[in-house]
């Protein structure tokens, strides 16, 4: 069980921090849907360190558990809000984009409270 829960954890670690590192970089395709979104331009940057943060969590809760499930609770919550911000934008097509990034930070955590 331990070596499923250190590669699931890696996994949504790299999601995490994949997803945080293009909004911080602005790519074109993420800037299209915050905007699309309405999500207002000041909040791109503290949301993309947030994701990032969560990610670096998400690898040192491998060590230090406590941080990987307070990383992992947080990105939960930051991804189910995404998919809130996206249903309030009727953009209904997109609700899953957020919760495919949510599923292995879930099962992390999962696979940590089993092991």
């Amino acid at each position: 069980m331990r070596i499923a829960h250190v590669v699931v954890t890696l996994l949504a670690a790299l999601m995490a921090g994949f997803s945080g590192t293009v909004l911080l970089m602005r790519a074109q395709w993420i800037v299209q849907a915050l905007t699309d979104y309405r999500v207002p331009r000041g909040w791109w940057t503290p949301l993309g360190v947030a994701k990032a943060a969560g990610a670096v969590g998400l690898v040192v809760g491998l060590f230090v558990p406590v941080v990987g499930v307070l990383a992992g609770v947080g990105l939960v919550v930051y991804f189910v809000g995404a998919a809130v911000t996206v249903a309030r934008a009727r953009w209904y097509s997109h609700i899953p984009f957020p919760l495919v990034y949510a599923a292995p930070v879930v099962g992390a955590l999962v696979l940590g409270y089993l092991a």
